[in-house]
């Protein structure tokens, strides 16, 4: 028995040393696996080129081959413009062209200047106002990331190491020479300069050099700040609160009983920016004549007509009216609208207060925000502020995936009342994507449709 159990002892003890030599032998056999991957892994990297890449002799920061060789903004290179002025939406181009010209030379566009007032010729009466009193500036480069980027002035080392550039102008200065500047702007002897300081010219008056897709990704990182937001949110849900009466048919007596069962109910309103002020009324009868087309003006009796022809509007729905209150001297746009459409503009909506104590940038930015989340839309073609906004809503619906923009059945529509559509309506309105400049918005166009199976990848 007892030479049995020593027996039974050396057979364990030996087949502990085995299993404990076999499992060294296999952790020694993942180990110098690891090593091969790693090492064939870096061979394969250094054949493909996907290795870490350098641009020039500077710092530029870049990805790998692995991120489809997008490489990231410098950091330590920048390009200062200048103050940026006229109105909201010419400002919100000027500031995405100078964000691609930062992205053509690589480098950080210093936060520029926008314009708080509306002032078209004398300039050194517009009084400045920062970028982040408008727009969210850690969102915008969280949004953008990889694409533009903003700094501070505070940013910059060295703010005497500084290269100014001269924008040219006139007929001879072609998109062309403009281009040629740019190039010859990313050469040795110019990008050394720590700041590129580009003088002389208004950054919407610049040639236009790039694709509208890319406008639009700059546009889509331009969130307005929380405290503008908040107004935004006030406006909306008092144009919302009106229509639920509107739609149930309460009258102001019934109100307090009523409205609140039915708070949680959604109610879609109609935006309409309507551009009938005397400053623009002018203008437009020039352009039309310059143009040779009559497809530009709309009378206020036009604007109705053609948005109460729109087809899929519900039986009573509340109207809001964008409106440059200061400049309009027609105070009889609340009437003649058919049975149904219930328009309201600022003070009907009791909202006047909300947007006198802000500057004309931010009434404008509110304003913007509210057509822009509009069920329906309405607008001009010719005009920058519609055409900002029809160019955010087709966004909206590329990222919905919808292939069919003319189905009635599409939601956020948008129409240009200056153009006659179908039944007599307005002109059912998106964004061409792939325009190969922003001339058609940055000028307005006649030339507008929807799409019937449209590529949703642009």
């Amino acid at each position: 028995m007892e030479k049995r159990k020593s027996i039974m002892n050396f057979a364990n003890s030996e087949f502990l040393k085995l299993r404990s030599c076999q499992m060294k032998s296999m952790v020694f056999r993942c180990f110098i696996l690891v090593i091969l991957i790693l090492v064939l892994r870096t061979t394969i990297c250094s054949f493909h080129g996907s290795t870490w890449l350098t641009w020039r002799t500077s710092n530029w920061i870049v990805m790998s081959v692995a991120s489809n060789l997008q490489y990231s903004i410098r950091r330590d290179k920048f390009l200062e413009v200048p103050q940026i002025v006229w109105g909201l939406n010419n400002q919100k181009i000027a500031l995405a062209r100078a964000c691609l010209t930062a992205r053509f030379l690589n480098r950080t566009l210093l936060m520029p200047s926008l314009s708080a007032s509306l002032f078209y010729k004398e300039v050194d009466l517009l009084k400045p106002m920062p970028f982040d009193k408008i727009f969210n500036f850690e969102k915008f480069n969280a949004l953008c990331d990889r694409f533009v980027r903003l700094g501070r002035y505070s940013d910059p080392l060295n703010h005497t190491k500084l290269f100014e550039l001269q924008k040219g102008s006139g007929r001879k200065w072609t998109k062309e020479r403009d281009l040629d500047q740019l190039n010859q702007s990313r050469e040795e002897l110019v990008d050394t300069a720590e700041v590129i300081r580009i003088v002389g010219k208004n950054p919407f008056l610049w040639h236009d050099h790039w694709p509208v897709k890319e406008y639009a990704n700059i546009f889509e990182c331009l969130v307005v700040v929380d405290e503008i937001e908040n107004e935004v949110t006030k406006v909306i849900s008092k144009i919302r609160e009106v229509g639920r009466m509107v739609g149930h048919k309460i009258d102001a007596s019934e109100k307090k009983e009523i409205a609140h069962d039915l708070r949680d109910t959604h109610v879609p309103y109609i935006a309409v920016h309507m551009w009938i002020e005397k400053d623009w009324m002018i203008h437009c009868k020039k352009v039309e004549q310059k143009l040779r087309i009559n497809e530009i003006c709309s009378t206020k009796e036009q604007i109705i007509e053609r948005v109460s022809h729109i087809t899929g509007i519900q039986s009573r729905v509340a109207v809001y009216l964008a409106v440059a209150d200061i400049l309009l001297e027609d105070n009889t746009v609340l009437n003649g609208w058919k049975d149904g459409l219930v328009p309201f503009d600022k003070k009907r909506l009791g909202v006047l207060g909300v947007y006198k104590k802000y500057p004309y940038l931010i009434q404008s930015a509110i304003d913007y925000e509210v057509c822009s989340r509009a069920e329906i839309f309405v607008g001009n073609s010719f005009s920058t502020f519609s055409s900002l906004i029809v160019l955010s809503r087709t966004q909206k619906l590329i990222r919905m995936r919808l292939t069919n923009s003319c189905s009635t059945e599409v939601v956020y529509p948008s129409y240009a009342y200056n153009i006659l559509g179908q039944s007599g309506g307005a002109k059912r309105w998106m964004t061409d994507m792939s325009a190969s400049s922003l001339v058609g918005i940055s000028y307005g166009t006649n030339n507008i449709s929807c799409y019937s199976n449209w590529d949703t990848s642009l």
